[in-house]
């Protein structure tokens, strides 16, 4: 069970903070659940989720552990996907977003990287699909490392470069 002020990671939403544990009185909550009260730590609202939810959610990397992941993204292969369908594509994309493993975000954002430069040397766009995707997982990743490195998120990526620099 995670503790009042901790950093989580949940589902497709990112890095929330837990801002209090236990039942709800509130229209429609269970009497006998207890729930997380959650806040999006880079966006509004607030999110009130049972204890034992189904959906993905771990604590936010630490420090040391978000060096380490850095250090390591060289290391990490990807696949350009080459279905045309969108559809397909999305399913696909929405695999690595929903896992909420950063080591597939990173893979998704090479992935269309890659896809973006060979699109542009023949004089195309990337389809909304694949744009849309790779901005989402840039965000989430970005959240994450900001939250564990004490960083803003749009520092994140001249931090990454920096960091594999050295």
């Amino acid at each position: 069970m995670y503790q009042v002020g901790e950093q989580i990671v949940y589902g497709m939403t990112g890095v929330c903070r837990v801002e209090a544990v236990g039942p709800l009185d509130m229209q429609g909550a269970r009497e006998d659940v207890d729930y997380y009260t959650l806040s999006p730590v880079y966006q509004g609202g607030r999110l009130f989720i049972p204890v034992d939810t189904a959906v993905y959610n771990r604590p936010v990397m630490t420090k040391e552990e978000a060096l380490s992941f850095i250090e390591h993204i060289p290391e990490i292969e990807s696949e350009i996907c080459e279905d045309k369908n969108p559809r397909v594509l999305n399913e696909r994309y929405q695999g690595y977003l929903k896992s909420g493993d950063c080591t597939d975000l990173v893979r998704l954002i090479r992935a269309v990287y890659l896809k973006e430069k060979r699109a542009a040397r023949m004089g195309r766009h990337l389809s909304q699909v694949d744009e849309r995707s790779m901005k989402r997982a840039e965000e989430m990743l970005h959240n994450e490392l900001a939250s564990a490195l004490g960083i803003a998120p749009g520092e994140v990526k001249g931090f990454i470069t920096k960091t594999l620099e050295k």
